[in-house]
Formats: C-alpha cells, sequence, structure tokens
C-alpha cells in the first residue's frame, strides 16, 4: 500500500514535469486565429505606393551605409526595409498548398526586388566614392553560417509575426539576416559592372530570401494552418522535388565557401606559430613576413647576421610540423655593407624598433576611441551641473563645486572639484566620495578639495 501511494506521488510529478515542459514550449500557445494569420499574409502581397517609397529611402540609406562603410547606418536601413514580410508569405503559402497567393508574393518581392536593384544602381552610378569597403566585401563571400542565420532568423521571424502579441522578432530578424545590404551591393556590381560584386551579394541575397521561407514553411507546418486547397500526391511530390532541388544547390557553394574560410585561418594560425616559434635567432630578426595561399609560399625578411643554407633546410623541414609541408619557404636576407659590426647592430635595432612603433601606433589608436567613446558615454548618462549643484546644497561647507567624468583603461571615474571652508576630517571625506558614487553610479571617485 505505501509503495503504491510512492509509485503514484511519483507519477504525479513526473506529469507535473511533463506538462511544465509542453506549456513551457508551446509553440501554439499564443498564436493568432488561422483566419488572422491568412488575412496577415494576403495583406503582406499587397504593395503600394507608400510600401514603395519606404523601400527605396531604405535602400538609399543602405547604399549610403555601405559606400561610406557605416554599420549603424546600415543597419538603421534594415529596420526600415519592408521586404520580410514577403518573403515570410512565401514560405507560408509553400505550406498551406496556395498557389494563388505563392504567385501574388513572388510577383511582389520580385517587384521591390526589382526596384531595390534600380535604385541602389542608380545611387552608386553618381556616387562620388568609387571604391569598394569593407562592408561591401562582407557581402560577397557566403558561407554556411549565412545560412544557417537565415534559417533560425525565420524561423524566430514566422513565430513573431504570428502571435496575438507584437514583439520586437521582425526587426531583430531583418537586422541578422541581413537582405538590404547584399541587395544594394549588388546594385554596386551592376553600376561598377564589377561581377564578383553582382553575383556573390545575390547569392547571399538569395540565401537569406530561400532559407527564410523554407524556415516559415516548416513553422507554418508546425502551427498546424490547415491548407487552402488538396493538392494529389503526385503534384506534391514534384514541387517538393523542385524544392529540395534548389536548396541542395543553393547550399552546396555556401558549403565549400565556408571549409574554404575555416581551413584559411586554420592555415593562418600555422603560419603565425611557425614564424613565432621557429624564427627565433641571436643576431638576426625577422622584420617583415607574407604568405600566398594560392601560391603556397612563405616569404620573410631577415635583417641581422645571415643564416645559412643548412638552416634554411632545417627551416623548410621543420614546416611539416606545422600542415605546412605544401608551402615553400622564400627568405630575403637584408645585410649591411658596412663592416663596422656596431653598425650592423643599430641597423637590425633600428628595423625591428619601427616595427614595434607600427604596431604600438596602431594600438594607442584603438585604446584613444575607446577611451573616447567611454567620455562621451559617461558625460551622456550624467546632468553633471546639476550634481555639482546639489553637492554643495549637501554640503554646506563645500563651496564652487565642479563635477567632471574621466576615463582610462581601468574604467570610469566621477571627480568633484571644491573648496572646503574648513579642514574635513577622513570621515566627511568618505562620506563625500560615497555619496557621489551613489549619485552617478560610478563605482570609481576622486576628490579634489583645496581646504582653507
Amino acid at each position: 500500500m505505501i509503495q503504491d501511494n510512492i509509485n503514484e506521488q511519483k507519477q504525479g510529478k513526473m506529469n507535473s514535469l511533463k506538462r511544465f515542459l509542453i506549456n513551457l514550449f508551446d509553440i501554439r500557445g499564443d498564436m493568432m486565429s488561422y483566419e488572422d494569420i491568412d488575412a496577415m499574409m494576403e495583406e503582406n502581397t499587397d504593395i503600394h505606393g507608400s510600401n514603395m517609397w519606404i523601400l527605396m529611402m531604405a535602400i538609399m540609406i543602405a547604399s549610403i551605409g555601405l559606400n561610406v562603410n557605416s554599420t549603424a547606418v546600415i543597419i538603421g536601413a534594415m529596420l526600415i526595409s519592408p521586404l520580410m514580410s514577403g518573403i515570410l508569405t512565401m514560405g507560408y503559402s509553400l505550406a498551406v498548398r496556395d498557389l494563388k497567393l505563392m504567385r501574388r508574393a513572388l510577383l511582389s518581392f520580385g517587384v521591390q526586388m526589382v526596384i531595390s536593384l534600380i535604385t541602389s544602381s542608380i545611387y552608386f552610378s553618381i556616387s562620388p566614392l568609387g571604391e569598394p569597403t569593407a562592408e561591401m566585401v562582407a557581402r560577397t563571400s557566403p558561407t554556411i553560417w549565412d545560412v544557417l542565420i537565415a534559417l533560425f532568423g525565420g524561423i524566430a521571424g514566422i513565430i513573431g509575426n504570428t502571435r496575438q502579441k507584437k514583439s520586437n522578432v521582425i526587426p531583430g530578424v531583418a537586422i541578422a539576416t541581413a537582405l538590404m545590404p547584399p541587395l544594394c551591393t549588388a546594385g554596386y556590381g551592376i553600376a561598377t559592372m564589377q561581377a564578383k560584386f553582382l553575383l556573390g551579394a545575390f547569392y547571399l541575397f538569395f540565401i537569406n530570401t530561400l532559407f527564410i521561407a523554407l524556415s516559415a514553411a516548416l513553422v507554418t507546418v508546425l502551427l498546424g494552418v490547415p491548407a487552402h486547397q488538396s493538392m494529389d500526391e503526385r503534384r506534391q511530390k514534384r514541387i517538393n522535388r523542385i524544392v529540395a532541388v534548389i536548396t541542395v544547390v543553393t547550399v552546396i557553394p555556401s558549403l565549400l565557401i565556408g571549409a574554404y574560410t575555416v581551413y584559411s585561418s586554420y592555415i593562418e594560425n600555422q603560419i603565425s606559430d611557425y614564424l613565432k616559434e621557429e624564427f627565433v635567432f641571436s643576431d638576426t630578426q625577422l622584420v617583415q613576413s607574407s604568405y600566398d595561399q594560392s601560391a603556397k609560399m612563405i616569404s620573410v625578411s631577415l635583417v641581422g647576421t645571415p643564416i645559412d643554407q643548412e638552416t634554411i633546410s632545417f627551416l623548410e623541414r621543420e614546416m611539416e610540423k606545422y600542415d605546412l609541408e605544401e608551402y615553400t619557404l622564400h627568405v630575403t636576407q637584408n645585410t649591411v655593407s658596412s663592416a663596422s659590426e656596431s653598425e650592423n647592430t643599430d641597423k637590425v635595432t633600428i628595423a625591428v624598433q619601427e616595427k614595434a612603433i607600427a604596431k604600438l601606433q596602431e594600438e594607442l589608436e584603438a585604446k584613444r576611441e575607446q577611451l573616447a567613446e567611454m567620455e562621451s558615454k559617461a558625460t551622456a548618462k550624467l546632468d553633471l551641473e546639476q550634481m555639482s549643484n546639489k553637492a554643495e546644497s549637501i554640503f554646506s561647507s563645500l563651496s564652487d563645486c565642479k563635477c567632471g567624468i574621466i576615463a582610462d583603461e581601468t574604467g570610469e571615474y566621477i571627480i568633484l572639484v571644491a573648496d572646503a571652508e574648513k579642514d574635513l576630517t577622513d570621515s566627511e571625506i568618505s562620506v563625500i566620495e560615497n555619496w557621489l558614487k551613489e549619485e552617478s553610479k560610478v563605482e570609481q571617485a576622486r576628490l579634489f578639495i583645496e581646504q582653507k
């Protein structure tokens, strides 16, 4: 009897846990009605004047962002773009077997795509900035990771779009899947007659479009949305085969590009380790290095006492340890014509120092930008004048208070500069410091009080 009660309690707990997990991951819990979803998808195919103007402005903004290499501007354009809804409708119509809705969605999306390409092509044709930027180049070599981003983004997009209570999912998906930038980059390829940008960027755009639509179709099936019309098994199989073939053909190049990207990164790390660990000599310095993956060659430039051929042969044999056996080593040795050993040493030192200085200058510039950003953020958060006045009203012994923000590598500091009518005790100074930290929400405080 006791054992039966224990078993019943265990079964009850298991059922409770099961219900909790089902409710936790229930994809249908807060979804719209099927009728509302149908109406929304129908509405997505309706393109009109305002949509076209919004689309063209978004394309212009994205093109400018790409042209000036501004990530923030590009993100803004992606938030404005109305392209996402049409893609979700294409996937939805595929799942509910509504070929009429599919044709309308394809037509609307095709019109939007053509207008986008024309708009971006016009912009880049008249823009005085003709050189491709890093943001453009980044859109020309899509990989399998772009496929996964589009797939997961599409799932999030259709789930968020079918909820009764709307959220910020669609804007987030628009940013993550990046429909606008590759389309604008393709426009740049048309304007400048560069096939690399046109084909590479349009391939990325096609990947995003296809896998957002496929993920939307998958979620629509999981939501149990009823089909709009019946379809014979033969026709359904033919459509499934067409979709499968398009998907496989689309994915294969991204897999190859992704594999090459991983391999290139691995080789780059191996070459770096090889140069760091093997090119260590007492009287000779490695001052410059480069590599060419297509030619399978590593080039190094040495300054100082020349190394002999036996050492070079040893370095070539050591390449096998780093999986670089297919590479050849090209060594350039720079010697100094002067017979003076001290002059030779000076030349080596100067070459090494020039390389080190260039690296330090890059690091210093990065630190300056970081500090400037920290200072601007800190100043934006606080009303320093109000804080200064408040300090004078709270601490009657202080006058002429001035608050400010400084920042360095260790973080932000809130500072207080003031005059004191009397000598302050350690306890009073501690109270002022604690108030300053609490008021500013800055962890570190510094006081500069001139005591009379």
